[in-house]
């Protein structure tokens, strides 16, 4: 039988008077209107005639047609709404490309009408039942089909919880809660709906049959209930059964790493006293919650640990002018960088002579980096800076003052119970432009998140004083101070000094200090940044980009995205579109596979702020995951013709490729090379040294020990680490607040602690090779060139005169046996020797660690703890930091790690007090050119 070649006779059929033939053609254009509905679109006017002919009695077939039609016109909005008027005609279970189509868009409708019932109750549209009733088959359907997660996504987006509910009792808590907790912390954007979400998945976690207390924990950091927070440790605490003590202690742990100073201060506030015995675990706890333990064995394992390579920083010390501040700062940073942590200064103290000659901000930046040197070294902060740190009556220097206070600040980081009254007493008691800079970043970083308005009353009085210099890091450390408050109070008078002030110094500390107050308030930050993206001032614009980077940090909210990109290539001022770019890195960083993608035409850019904006964006998002991607877009940058793209193209690098060695990124060795090769350049711009340079330090960071990581393990924003790669980004304008990166460094380390905080001897496996995550090997010194002796020429006559000699020694007696000396192997020949050697061992799949050792994020995936051993952690999945443990065989005696923090010494005082005269004003003299 011939097929069909046309639907125009059917369609003829449809001008019939007889509803049966009308109903005949209907039927036969459905099953042809797939071939040929092109022709059958020029009489669907025909068909909407009798679907909507409340007389024709097959109005759903009709319907089922128009329908189809519409759909492969591609209206499908008009094809959903015949669809729905098709009824039971429609089979949701048939699989087809249609039926997909139609209950997708289905499903959109009712999520957009669902979340427009919630927003905007006053004006929404009333819901279509037969909608609603396509949605509860596709439920229904989910449940026979056991998709639980399906039903969870829909019902999360939708808002029904009832179905949430339903999902987690049919499909098993097990399996749907961390699905749901995971989709409540990356997919749902409103933050009143996601606490809502949060305190279900509280109650969901009790009911179990063995609560997980670790994820409650997360759920109330996330709500901010210090109230709930503190009952959860207590109810452990008190149990009295060891394992509950354990997982309080790890809970607090926890805390410590996830939650801001104010909620843990009033955690600590809120636990009770009790008889001795309780007393005595609560004050652990409190210790825990206050950071001490944390910082002492994080110190102890950068102190342990340090693989710092000393030759890479004097070979560059020793290539760069330290006559120029910018090369002498420099190596001052990628010291700090390098050193970060591990109080180890060798090397200052082994070039006194060159830190001597500092001067002015380079001296409050030499100063500043003891604090990164020595960060966490809270019990001897003072006495290691008590050299430096003002004197009463008496200003010896105040640019290494001022560095000091900072320093101070750098060293208490996050945890300044301790310095912050000291800080406050040095600014208030000061007029001098220097120290009241140092002071206030130094209170800014120590009193971080602490909505301290003592501290935020002093500091607005050295604002309102109209220094640059004092105002500037006034404004930076107010924001700090009121770090995700989005106390109005702050914004409204920080906002309102910043259009009077005629400082542009000042107005960008405000602009920067601003954006901190509304850290991690997404769409309630909103009204600000309209505001400020709209002002004529260009420095208060590039404070909306950063108010966005930090309210939307880690969201990846998709309309602050789309704001960014608008402004990276509309807005008509360099410094707020490369701040907008950047801004991109701080969104996306939890889905960084994504950065590359988005950032790709702007690294591109005619304009070279947008290039080098691209450039940190990449860096901050892609930090440590070594992201082939991100590297191959950055290595045309490195060429780049303009410096400060270059500059920005290593610090980037340095930041991807930090900790990855070259088995697990065949790039790594490569940058490096490229850093060394750059700084001896002798025609290298001074912007493009300094970045590499400074590149050197950020790849070995803290003895190669330590990562960005803008998230914690448990997959929260580490709030320090974002504020401190916000801040480092300044360095744009004031190279000091480059110190600010060293708030970002997280060590990856697994530290084991038993139920009295002490470090026993453990070992567990890594189920990886170990050279896929062994440490880089250290630099070798240059070899000294072995100068061949070329032959020399031999006369006749002194060959015969040699030949006589010979004769009479022989006759003299027997020749002397002279040992022939063997040729030494040259260096070639001993590493080819070597590498065959190893060529014969063949390497291990896997390798045993023990107690404070290194271990890279990418490495925990393969870190397993024997179930039999003594050791074995209280948290089911270990996510790195540090793991409290249970003691299978507590009645046996331990061998502890012996803890030896350190309490190195700062290098010698006078090294940095060498107060260098200022030159002279130079004499009055006349123009000579023009008149």
């Amino acid at each position: 039988m011939v097929g069909l070649t046309s639907a125009a006779g059917v369609i003829a059929l449809l001008d019939e008077h007889d509803d049966d033939l009308k109903v005949y053609a209907l039927q036969k254009l459905n099953g042809i209107v797939d071939q040929f509905w092109a022709e059958i679109s020029d009489a669907v006017s025909k068909i909407e005639i009798m679907y909507e002919d409340t007389g024709f009695k097959d109005r759903q077939l009709a319907a089922l047609v128009a329908s189809k039609v519409y759909y492969h016109l591609g209206e499908f909005d008009d094809s959903l709404n015949f669809a729905l008027g098709a009824g039971n005609l429609i089979d949701l279970s048939q699989k087809s490309e249609y039926i997909d189509t139609i209950v997708s868009k289905c499903i959109d409708k009712y999520i957009a009408l669902r979340n427009q019932e919630h927003e905007d109750p006053q004006n929404v549209e009333p819901m279509d039942p037969r909608l609603k009733d396509v949605v509860e088959k596709m439920f229904d359907r989910c449940y026979q089909d056991s998709e639980y997660k399906q039903a969870v996504g829909i019902a999360l987006e939708s808002r029904r919880l009832d179905v949430v509910e339903h999902s987690i009792k049919a499909g098993g808590p097990a399996n749907i809660l961390p699905y749901i907790y995971d989709l409540t912390m990356t997919v749902v954007l409103d933050q009143a709906y996601r606490n809502t979400l949060l305190q279900l998945l509280v109650k969901q976690f009790r009911n179990l049959e063995v609560p997980d207390y670790v994820a409650i924990n997360q759920c109330l950091v996330h709500l901010g209930e210090d109230a709930a927070g503190a009952e959860l440790l207590q109810t452990l605490i008190k149990t009295e059964v060891q394992s509950d003590l354990l997982m309080a202690y790890q809970l607090a742990f926890d805390l410590e790493n996830n939650a801001t100073q104010i909620y843990l201060t009033k955690v600590a506030a809120a636990l009770p006293t009790g008889s001795e015995t309780l007393q005595a675990k609560y004050d652990k706890v409190k210790s825990i919650l206050s950071g001490k333990e944390t910082i002492k064995l994080q110190l102890e394992f950068l102190c342990k640990n340090n693989h710092t390579d000393m030759l890479i920083l004097k070979n560059s010390k020793t290539m760069l002018d330290a006559r120029l501040s910018i090369y002498h700062s420099a190596v001052t940073f990628a010291n700090a960088f390098m050193n970060a942590g591990t109080t180890s200064d060798d090397f200052l103290r082994q070039n006194l002579e060159w830190l001597s000659r500092a001067t002015n901000w380079s001296k409050f930046s030499a100063t500043a980096a003891l604090g990164v040197i020595h960060k966490g070294h809270l019990s001897q902060g003072l006495a290691l800076l008590a050299p430096y740190l003002p004197q009463d009556g008496v200003t010896a220097s105040p640019y290494s003052e001022g560095g000091s206070l900072f320093a101070l600040g750098l060293i208490h980081a996050n945890h300044g119970d301790e310095v912050l009254e000291y800080l406050r007493n040095t600014l208030k008691n000061t007029q001098i432009e220097v120290l009241q800079h140092g002071a206030c970043l130094g209170l800014g970083t120590a009193g971080m998140a602490t909505d301290n308005d003592d501290i935020y009353e002093e500091l607005k009085n050295v604002l309102f004083s109209d220094s640059a210099i004092g105002g500037e890091a006034a404004g930076l450390a107010m924001g700090m101070v009121m770090l995700g408050t989005a106390s109005e109070k702050a914004l409204d008078e920080m906002l309102q000094y910043a259009h009077e002030t005629q400082h542009e110094k000042i107005i960008r500390g405000l602009a920067v200090g601003i954006s901190l107050v509304m850290y991690g308030k997404e769409n309630a930050a909103d009204a600000l940044i309209e505001k400020l993206s709209s002002d004529k001032d260009p420095i208060l614009r590039y404070g909306g980009m950063y108010t966005i980077a930090m309210a939307y940090c880690g969201t990846g909210n998709n309309k602050a995205i789309r704001r960014l990109l608008h402004v990276a290539v509309s807005d008509v001022n360099d410094d707020v579109r490369r701040a907008a770019v950047t801004a991109l890195g701080f969104i996306l960083f939890r889905s960084y596979k994504q950065v590359p993608r988005i950032v790709q035409l702007l690294s591109e850019s005619y304009n070279p702020h947008v290039r080098y904006g691209a450039c940190l964006a990449l860096g901050i998002s892609c930090a440590g995951t070594g992201s082939l991607e991100a590297i191959e877009l950055l290595e045309p940058m490195t060429k780049d013709n303009v410096d400060f793209v270059r500059q920005g193209a290593f610090i980037a690098l340095a930041m991807i490729l930090m900790q990855q060695n070259e088995v697990q990124n065949s790039k790594a060795a490569g940058v490096r090379t490229m850093y060394e090769e750059v700084i001896k350049k002798k025609n290298e711009d001074a912007l493009a040294k300094f970045g590499a340079v400074l590149g050197q330090g950020i790849i070995d960071a803290g003895g190669r020990n330590v990562t960005i990581s803008m998230q914690s393990p448990s997959g929260h924003s580490n709030m320090p680490a974002i504020v401190g790669v916000a801040l480092f980004t300044q360095f744009w304008y004031w190279f000091p607040a480059s110190h600010f990166l060293s708030l970002a460094f997280t060590p990856t380390a697994i530290i084991g602690v038993n139920a009295d905080l002490n470090m026993p001897e453990l070992e567990f496996t890594s189920n990886a090779r170990p050279s896929l995550f062994a440490y880089i090997p250290p630099t070798k010194p240059p070899q000294t060139a072995v100068v061949e002796k070329v032959a020399t020429a031999v006369l006749s006559t002194t060959a015969k005169a040699q030949a006589k000699a010979r004769k009479a020694k022989g006759a003299e007696g027997e020749a002397m046996e002279v040992e022939e000396e063997k040729p030494e192997k040259t260096e070639e020949a001993k590493e080819e020797e070597e590498k065959a050697a190893n060529k014969a061992k063949k390497e291990p799949e896997s390798e045993k660690l023990g107690n404070l050792a290194r271990v890279l994020p990418a490495q925990l995936k393969y870190i397993s703890f024997d179930k039999n051993s003594r050791y074995v952690p209280v948290k089911k999945d270990v996510s790195g930091g540090i793991v409290v443990l249970l003691d299978s065989q507590p009645g046996e005696p331990e061998t502890l790690i012996p803890t030896s923090t350190a309490t190195s010494s700062t290098a010698p005082a006078e090294s940095m007090e060498v107060e260098e005269e200022e030159a002279p004003l130079p004499e009055p003299f006349t123009y000579p050119f023009g008149n």
